[in-house]
C-alpha cells in the first residue's frame, strides 16, 4: 500500500519540533513494519482546530487522485480535534482511505462516540441527497403538470463532452416563469433535464434575457 505520513503540532516553539521529529520517525517505522511504501511526508504547524491547513488539503489532493491507499498518523488528534477530526474522518471514509496511528501500532480504533456520531454524519448526508433528488422530481411534475414538455428540448443530451460553458435554453425558463415556476423550481427541472445548472445561474441569464428583450424593444 502507498502511505502518507502526516504530522503535526500546535505550536511553533523549540520543544514542539522535536515532537514533530518524533512523530516522524514512529511514522517511518511504522510504515516500515507495514511494508508501506511512503509516498509523502507531510510536516506542519497549527491548531487542530482549524480545518483550513495547507497539510490537509495536500493529502486529501493524493487520496482523490488515487495517488495513496493509507494514511499514517502518531494518534488521532494530530489530524485534528472537535468537529474537525469528525469531518475528516468522514471524508477519508468516503474515499475508503485507512487510517493507521502509532500509538496503536496498526489500523485505527474509533471510540464508540466517534463511530456514533460518524453514522449519524453519514445518515444526515444520504437524507440530504433524498431531498435533492426530490426536490428535482417535484420541481420536474410541477412544470409538466403546468403543460411544460421536456422532450422538446433533449439536444443538449447529444452534444460532444468537453463545454467549458455550460448552456440551457433560456426559452424554457421563461415560459416556466410565466407558469409561475420559483427560480429554484426551474433549476431542479432543468438538472432533471440533464442541464446541471444553479438557482442563481437560472436567475442571471433570466435577468440578462429580459434585459436583452427590453433594449430590443426600446
Amino acid at each position: 500500500m502507498k502511505a502518507i505520513l502526516y504530522c503535526r503540532v500546535s505550536t511553533d516553539k523549540k520543544t514542539q519540533e522535536t515532537s514533530l521529529a518524533r512523530q516522524k520517525q514512529e511514522l517511518i517505522s511504522l510504515a516500515t513494519r507495514y511494508e508501506f511504501t511512503v509516498v509523502e511526508i507531510i510536516e506542519e504547524q497549527a491548531s487542530g482546530y482549524d480545518i483550513d491547513r495547507d497539510g490537509i488539503f495536500q493529502l486529501l489532493d493524493y487520496f482523490s487522485a488515487n495517488k495513496a491507499d493509507c494514511l499514517l498518523i502518531q494518534d488521532e488528534t494530530r489530524l485534528g480535534r472537535g468537529n474537525t477530526k469528525i469531518a475528516l474522518f468522514h471524508q477519508l471514509h468516503k474515499l475508503n482511505i485507512s487510517i493507521y496511528t502509532a500509538i496503536q501500532d496498526g489500523q485505527l480504533e474509533l471510540s464508540e462516540s466517534d463511530s456514533m456520531v460518524l453514522q449519524i454524519v453519514g445518515i444526515v448526508e444520504e437524507y440530504q441527497r433524498r431531498i435533492h433528488n426530490t426536490k428535482i422530481r417535484r420541481g420536474m411534475k410541477k412544470a409538466i403538470h403546468e403543460g411544460y414538455d421536456p422532450s422538446k428540448n433533449l439536444t443538449h443530451r447529444n452534444q460532444a463532452p468537453g463545454r467549458e460553458r455550460k448552456t440551457f435554453p433560456i426559452e424554457e425558463v421563461v415560459k416556466l416563469r410565466q407558469k409561475n415556476l420559483t427560480f429554484e423550481e426551474i433549476a431542479n427541472t432543468l438538472n432533471g433535464m440533464g442541464h446541471s445548472v444553479s438557482k442563481a445561474t437560472v436567475h442571471r441569464r433570466y435577468q440578462e434575457h429580459q434585459e436583452h428583450q427590453e433594449h430590443l424593444n426600446a
